[in-house]
């Protein structure tokens, strides 16, 4: 019975399990969203068997497993199969919204921060919180917990199951999922499917190096802010003090209720009816459309098959759809300049209508015209905005602080709506366009440069394949009204963009162990360097502070502008340079260096490299 409830089992609270070669092996398996567990007999089961012969043992069995089976395993306690537990900072885990960290050792200068304690530590804790939040006590609170391809998300699944157990809520696992799949659990109402679930937990780093993951965090509400992460790693960093021997032993000992679903087969039935609709009810809209995947080896496979094949569309020359954590061929990631030009060449080489990319856990992407035109950074908002504003004529679009001049003229002359531009952070600007709205402004679309985007429509979740999905509905829409077959519909909405021929991001370092700090923040020295900033350009009639302005200081002149910012996580300070030539740009970067170069402890080193080239 596809979707529906694949395995239910009682699992006894085991012994911390450290097994690569299970974890590779479980990524590879055929179909990554349906998997089971290794049978074990009533009575003791010892997980002091080497690495090698538990994962032969997975495979062994594993075919024979039943669709739907209940497992009762007791694992032997013993001291020997407690952690060691090492000091944590957990505060520093924090990544604004998100929490990451190293789950993989291997890669020199970054130790472990996210074992299995740890983790099963912050779940416990995500379980206390979600416990608050609720105050439901007539019945047990779940939590759906899905991962992208990492190869640390198998481990990492089984802590943060443990962790959620042991504060007495169910656990739903997803197995490979997508960071907006997650979300959506929250929301869809479905009982065989073990939904609306309570909350729910994402493991994954987005685009990050293979030796990372983490954790985002959801209820109806949406995503959680840096407030409730804050809460919930110092909750966790208590849970992680009282761990003992003893207290550990006990918890592998607790029974919580775990239970894995298919979910990803409710939320892709979603999207395709999302097109079928816009469509006008065609069952196969986008039928004879070429359209090319990139998913990049991370969770967004899925849309070729799931999502495209049964709307019609060829798929032939989609490429990375598997999951394989290590990323062998490009960075799951739309920003990336070597992942945008595979997508492109896979267009090009297939004369497709269009190429689709993903980042690791599909909540960013961008696209690519049958002429290899990237639909990406402003110009993926500005396609966007194009559709939007034909639905909501006037509206407000939210965009983080680096998005173009062009951008604005673009959203407010052409298309005859408002551009909001606030800060960087995808919550940040998801959060303003709800602020807006509560406040009267209407506003349906908030999106930053980097692929993140969230709809009013869609509950505020910046999910990649939806913001896909718009743009298919205009493919659809727009030949079911007969007014074109290709992606040309598409180019056609952002001509009139004005586009820079320069555009740069250097990235300048503070030296947090300089004596100019004198053991202050590396914050306040970053707000310093603004400020002087600030003052330098008062009296320069080439240039004009932007009136408006939520984040650093950006300055219009020599026909571009600049913005200096502090970033949101680093003891760095990115300066954005956007200008019509070599020579502009060079001219407005002259501008921040003649204003910083009293700050030792900043490194000017790419700012010299660009002034004297």
């Amino acid at each position: 019975m596809e979707g529906k409830v694949l395995q239910n089992f009682n699992v006894v609270q085991s012994c911390y399990l450290q097994n690569k070669l299970f974890k590779t092996r479980y990524q590879r398996q055929t179909d990554p969203y349906m998997s089971a567990l290794l049978t074990c007999p009533r009575g003791k089961l010892s997980w002091h068997l080497n690495s090698s012969m538990r994962a032969h043992s997975f495979s062994k069995y594993q075919s024979a497993i039943p669709k739907q089976t209940t497992f009762y395993c007791n694992a032997a306690s013993s001291s020997a199969t407690a952690p060691s537990l090492d000091k944590i900072d957990f505060m520093k885990l924090q990544n604004g919204s998100d929490i990451r960290g190293v789950a993989v050792p291997g890669v020199e200068g970054e130790p472990v921060s996210l074992p299995e304690p740890v983790t099963e530590a912050i779940a416990a804790a995500f379980g206390q919180w979600l416990l608050h939040k609720k105050k439901v006590e007539s019945r047990r609170l779940r939590v759906s917990v899905g991962h992208d391809s990492r190869i640390s998300a198998q481990t990492l699944l089984e802590a943060v199951s443990r962790g959620l157990g042991v504060s007495g809520l169910d656990v739903v696992q997803f197995g490979l999922a997508s960071t907006p799949a997650m979300f959506n659990s929250t929301l869809t109402e479905d009982e065989s499917f073990l939904c609306p679930s309570d909350g729910a937990i994402m493991i994954t780093a987005s685009h990050l190096p293979y030796n990372r993951n983490g954790f985002k965090f959801f209820t109806s509400d949406g995503g959680l802010g840096k407030v409730d992460i804050k809460n919930i790693l110092e909750r966790a960093a208590d849970i992680y003090k009282k761990f003992s021997d003893e207290n550990l032993r006990k918890s592998q000992r607790e029974i919580s209720s775990i239970k894995k679903v298919d979910y990803m087969s409710v939320y892709t039935s979603g999207l395709v009816k999302a097109v079928q609709r816009a469509a006008g009810g065609l069952e196969k809209p986008l039928e004879g459309f070429h359209i090319v995947v990139d998913a990049g080896n991370g969770a967004g496979g899925f849309f070729a098959a799931k999502v495209l094949e049964p709307l019609g569309a060829i798929t032939l020359g989609s490429q990375f759809l598997e999951p394989d954590g290590m990323f062998p061929n490009h960075i799951p990631n739309p920003e990336d300049k070597s992942a945008m030009e595979a997508i492109t060449k896979a267009v090009l080489d297939n004369k497709a209508d269009l190429g689709i990319i993903f980042d690791t856990d599909v909540d960013r992407c961008a696209a690519v015209d049958s002429t290899g035109r990237e639909f990406n950074r402003n110009r993926l908002i500005a396609l966007l905005s194009a559709i939007v504003l034909e639905e909501h004529p006037g509206t407000t679009i939210v965009t983080d602080s680096v998005t173009s001049d062009g951008l604005t003229t673009f959203i407010e002359k052409k298309l005859g709506g408002k551009h909001h531009r606030f800060k960087r952070g995808y919550k940040n600007v998801i959060d303003e366009a709800i602020r807006l709205n509560s406040n009267g402004e209407e506003s349906h679309l908030a999106i930053e440069t980097s692929g993140h985007g969230a709809l009013k429509e869609n509950h505020w979740l910046d999910d990649g394949a939806y913001l896909m999905v718009k743009i298919l509905n205009k493919l659809a829409a727009a030949r079911a009204a007969g007014q074109g077959n290709g992606s040309k519909v598409l180019t056609d909405l952002v001509d009139g963009l004005e586009e820079p021929r320069v555009a740069l991001e250097l990235r300048l370092k503070i030296d947090k162990n300089h004596p100019d700090l004198e053991g202050r923040d590396f914050r306040e020295y970053g707000e310093k360097v603004l400020q002087h900033l600030s003052n330098s350009i008062e009296s320069n009639p080439n240039l004009k502070r932007a009136p408006v302005n939520y984040e650093g200081i950006r300055v219009s002149g020599f026909g571009g502008w600049f913005l200096l910012r502090l970033s949101l996580h680093d003891p760095v300070l990115p300066l954005n340079i956007e200008a019509q030539s070599e020579d502009d740009a060079v001219k407005l970067g002259l501008v921040v260096a003649a204003a910083v170069k009293e700050f030792n402890a900043l490194d000017t080193s790419a700012l010299s490299s660009l002034t004297h080239s």
